[in-house]
């Protein structure tokens, strides 16, 4: 049992934050739980922002987590517009931009990510947009026209989702991405090919192995123009080339860093009695066997569910298969395991794609067959040699193959 004398202090009221709030309480941890974050909202979840509310099929309202009022009720001192400035680990304290001092029994940082600038894009020119934050959302939901030309730069996740709902609301859209395929850091080649197909058969044009010279405009953007000297005329332009953890808070209180915060399966980073969950972490995964730093909806909940039930006294690993979905075009595609080097790519009619090493499952790739993806994570667990046949057959359930994988390992 917790003592209610206990204070743990969250920095970051992002999803991760919010949930792991909630998870405390949950828990039945009684001490006093503060929520401090620098945006206006309480905690929501971004993945709509991309989506739904970028679409405008949901409101801004609906990303959400709980309503304010649900942090009074359950006993959570939400803070917002606040910044930590500084963390004194010794005496066991986090130091507010308006020189507040809030003391902590263990303290979770839960401090996410930020939007990776493009070299040499000009600040502040109207019509050129980032999307991170619920503000930046409705601001590129202002200028989606129908009839306007809108130029991507960067063709992951995040730049995909944009140009799908930007087609949605009537735009024309060009991706461009400076490597030879979409998605090169998620998927292999071959399976990325077929999410690029997906939107140049949508009518989305797409400029692949080109970078971004620069972006023209005066008082308003005019164009894209590309190193091989291309200008694609545009209204609109949305840079999505990636986040940076933000580690430099940890970091300056002696936090061990290494693309993203090192914590253990526990979520305890090389600080004593402090934790980290969600974007800003760098943590092992024994499923995987190996660290990652995970980008994701699932990874920001659970790990920080994790986090907040072993703060209570509830120790457990954080150990999952990474999953993750994205819905492009009419399309959910839902994604489990990660990408490694020289995969063996193996498809099940079309609508998934596994990729293996050295016969064992690493990553799953489904298309508007979401069921079968949690067959596919405990394949992943398992570990089992997969015969690639038997996954290519699509009259042979994914669910028998892991009754199989699962029998064969049970016998001695």
């Amino acid at each position: 049992m917790t003592s209610a004398t206990e204070r743990v202090v969250i920095v970051g009221a992002g999803q991760a934050g919010g949930r792991a709030a909630e998870a405390l309480r949950a828990a039945g941890f009684a001490g006093e739980v503060v929520l401090l974050g620098e945006e206006r909202h309480e905690p929501y979840e971004r993945p709509r922002l991309s989506k739904s509310v970028l679409a405008g099929e949901e409101p801004a309202a609906a990303a959400s987590i709980h309503p304010r009022e649900w942090y009074a009720a359950h006993g959570v001192a939400l803070r917002t517009r606040t910044r930590v400035e500084a963390i004194a680990p010794k005496s066991r304290t986090v130091i507010t931009d308006d020189g507040q001092r809030h003391e902590y029994s263990k303290l979770l940082l839960c401090t996410g990510s930020r939007v990776r600038p493009l070299a040499g894009a000009p600040e502040a020119l109207p019509g050129v947009h980032y999307l991170r934050t619920l503000e930046e959302s409705q601001r590129l939901a202002a200028d989606l026209v129908p009839g306007r030309r809108l130029v991507v730069i960067g063709g992951g996740f995040i730049g995909l989702e944009v140009a799908s709902s930007a087609l949605k609301r009537g735009l024309a859209v060009t991706v461009v991405e400076r490597q030879q395929a979409l998605l090169d850091r998620v998927l292999p080649g071959a399976i990325a090919a077929h999410i690029a197909a997906l939107h140049a058969s949508h009518g989305v044009a797409l400029r692949l192995g080109v970078p971004v010279a620069r972006i023209q405009g005066n008082g308003m953007v005019k164009s894209v123009q590309l190193a091989d000297g291309t200008e694609l005329p545009a209204d609109v332009v949305v840079i999505g080339v990636g986040i940076i953890p933000n580690t430099e808070l940890a970091e300056a209180a002696g936090a061990a860093s290494s693309d993203g915060l090192v914590v253990d399966e526990y979520c305890r980073t090389t600080l004593e009695n402090v934790y980290a969950a969600g974007d800003v972490t760098n943590h092992y995964n024994p499923v995987l066997e190996r660290r990652v730093r995970l980008e994701s909806w699932q990874n920001a909940q659970n790990q920080a569910i994790a986090a907040a039930r072993n703060i209570a006294g509830k120790l457990q690993p954080y150990a999952e298969v990474p999953w993750f979905w994205s819905d492009q075009l009419g399309s959910n595609i839902q994604m489990a395991g990660v990408a490694e080097p020289a995969m063996e790519i193996v498809w099940r009619d079309k609508r998934v794609a596994f990729g293996l090493v050295q016969g064992r499952l690493r990553l799953a790739v489904a298309f508007n067959l979401g069921a079968e993806i949690r067959f596919a994570r405990r394949l992943i667990e398992s570990r089992a040699q997969l015969p690639t046949d038997r996954l290519a057959d699509p009259a042979i359930k994914l669910k028998d193959l892991l009754t199989e994988a699962t029998c064969s390992a049970s016998t001695p």
